[in-house]
């Protein structure tokens, strides 16, 4: 039954298809949307737009931002020679909340999953191995407690290994199968600090 004309419900349908927005809460945005003062809505899908028009990767660290290099990357007193591995940015985003971590990242964008048809050559492994070719002296996996987190950091401890570059992997204390962006700041500082040699 179609309650609402059809503006009503394309908005719905659009704000429906965003990651863990079911149909109530599409409902309830929409029409929180619909009730915003019209400068609020145009300063939101301005937002949006700018945001979709002008954020790309680093071209260090491949997070997104809106810059050639990222505010991480750009730091001179960041520890550039040692890199932590995330699946993405969010993960990025978790460990420096925590303010416990001074060196640099980088972004896979995502994790090798063969049952997907994901493999090594989809993520960002190629760039990582270049920049291992710089002075690094460590490379911390933090790639999420999964099969596919764990499979992608053994696959990058078997690439790095040989190179005499030190590989650590952040400790448990981060969940099994748990997603690093929804993990507390003390758990992830004490897996950061607990991380150990692979």
């Amino acid at each position: 039954m179609d309650l609402y004309s059809g503006y009503i419900n394309r908005l719905v349908a659009e704000l429906a298809v965003l990651p863990g927005i079911g149909g109530k809460s599409a409902q309830r945005l929409a029409f929180h949307i619909i009730n915003m003062p019209e400068d609020q809505v145009k300063k939101l899908a301005d937002a949006m737009i700018q945001a979709k028009e002008n954020i790309r990767y680093c071209s260090e660290c491949y997070t997104l931002t809106d810059r050639d290099v990222c505010p991480v990357c750009s730091n001179t007193a960041r520890n550039h020679k040692q890199i932590m591995v995330v699946e993405n940015t969010r993960d990025m985003t978790a460990y420096e909340k925590t303010g416990k971590y001074e060196g640099v990242y980088h972004v896979l964008h995502g994790a090798i999953n063969p049952s997907l048809g994901i493999g090594p050559s989809d993520i960002r492994l190629a760039e990582l191995i270049k920049r291992l070719e710089k002075d690094v002296d460590e490379v911390i996996i933090a790639t999420n407690s999964s099969i596919e987190g764990e499979t992608t950091a053994m696959y990058i401890s078997k690439l790095i290994k040989p190179t005499g570059i030190k590989v650590t992997r952040i400790a448990s204390g981060v969940p099994v199968g748990g997603e690093l962006e929804y993990i507390d700041e003390v758990t992830l500082s004490r897996a950061l600090e607990a991380r150990t040699e692979l």
